[in-house]
């Protein structure tokens, strides 16, 4: 590894202040806003958000293994400090996800929503993308009601953010994605040139139903088979947009699921071809293109370590491929990021890694400061 490659990032996480909202919200809706409790063993936590409540187990952090791979990132929520890791990692701009922000899917008072989505943008405006123009935060917008996101999204579109972020699944007092009460909200975020930024692993929890956080197995095998089932989410949110007619109908609306891997993308492109082809009696509505094509041409998906992903451009024809660093998540690849792409691309033909690293990046955020020859 005597060369650093350089990459853009299609996934990383800003940690907001914990007090955020609390102290920028009137205390009816700052005491609607998440927090935590943790029992005094330090084992479970009861976590309260807009009146609901849920309990989780922690990682033990005694463990050698959750030292090492977590909270180890100096800037997980500090700018000057996350810019001279990116430049140790060889990471050069990136699409950054809130935290705090990953639960908007699950308020349900409309206009503590609304009001907490608007403080959150200002202050990543102010504190992540005014402090350097590598670092491109998702908005946020509000999962109550459809109108409140579309006020929103422009808004945020004019403070100038890039990408809104959309959990994979709307919470069931919504309408779900392929559903036509979307309609509005897709036409605002293409007229904006806003991307869709889907997480993995943002569905919104019902707990009334019973549903805890991160668990859908127990016993054997229930921590991968968990971890391997968030990456379905942003499968199943591609795959209502797509048969839906929505990104048919707004071609210039862009997609990205992130750390969701990539060579889904081709496989689900020829299930969709074929169920369209094979059952055309019953598909509706008729699209203009094949879901392959549109797939192809509007979907970018991001991964981090998935070997796989790389044939996916050079074997398979998907060109839309973005490496990302999910930094500083311990899934990530902080502490190895160099290891981790010269493993995953020596050898590999220049143009390939090019379009992966950088070019399906710049395609997504056009303006983006390229990397300076001096890096």
């Amino acid at each position: 590894m005597t060369n650093k490659i350089w990459s853009n990032s299609g996934d990383s996480h800003f940690i907001e202040p914990e007090n955020l909202w609390q102290e920028n919200l009137p205390k009816k809706y700052a005491d609607l806003m998440p927090r935590s409790e943790r029992d005094a063993d330090g084992e479970y936590e009861t976590v309260h958000v807009d009146g609901q409540t849920f309990r989780r187990k922690l990682p033990n952090p005694k463990m050698v293994e959750f030292q090492e791979m977590s909270g180890a990132a100096p800037g997980h929520s500090d700018v000057s400090k996350r810019l001279p890791d990116l430049d140790q990692e060889g990471i050069w701009a990136e699409v950054v996800f809130p935290s705090l922000g990953m639960w908007n899917a699950m308020f349900r008072t409309r206009e503590a929503v609304k009001a907490a989505m608007q403080v959150s943008n200002d202050w990543a405006k102010a504190e992540i993308a005014d402090r350097s123009p590598r670092l491109l935060p998702t908005a946020q917008v509000s999962m109550v009601d459809i109108g409140d996101a579309i006020e929103e999204l422009e808004r945020a579109a004019n403070l100038g953010f890039r990408s809104v972020f959309m959990p994979t699944q709307p919470p069931h007092t919504l309408p779900d994605y392929n559903r036509d009460e979307w309609e509005p909200f897709w036409a605002a975020a293409e007229a904006a040139n806003m991307v869709l930024a889907f997480h993995i692993g943002t569905d919104p929890l019902d707990l009334a139903a019973g549903d805890a956080p991160g668990f859908v197995y127990r016993g054997p095998g229930g921590a991968v088979l968990n971890y391997t089932e968030t990456t379905f989410s942003g499968q199943r949110a591609t795959m209502k947009m797509v048969a839906s007619g929505a990104l048919d109908r707004h071609p210039d609306l862009k997609v990205l699921i992130s750390e969701g891997g990539a060579t889904w993308v081709p496989f689900l492109g020829d299930r969709m071809n074929e169920g369209y082809r094979q059952h055309a009696m019953m598909t509706f509505p008729k699209l203009s293109r094949s879901p392959k094509e549109i797939l192809f041409s509007q979907v970018y998906a991001s991964f981090q370590h998935d070997e796989t992903a790389v044939p996916a451009v050079s074997a398979m024809g998907y060109n839309n491929v973005m490496w990302g660093s999910d930094y500083p998540h311990m899934e990530g690849t902080f502490g190895h990021t160099q290891e981790t792409l010269h493993h995953l691309f020596d050898g590999v033909d220049e143009k390939v890694v090019h379009r992966i690293t950088i070019g399906a990046f710049e395609e997504l955020f056009p303006g983006t400061p390229p990397v300076p020859v001096s890096a």
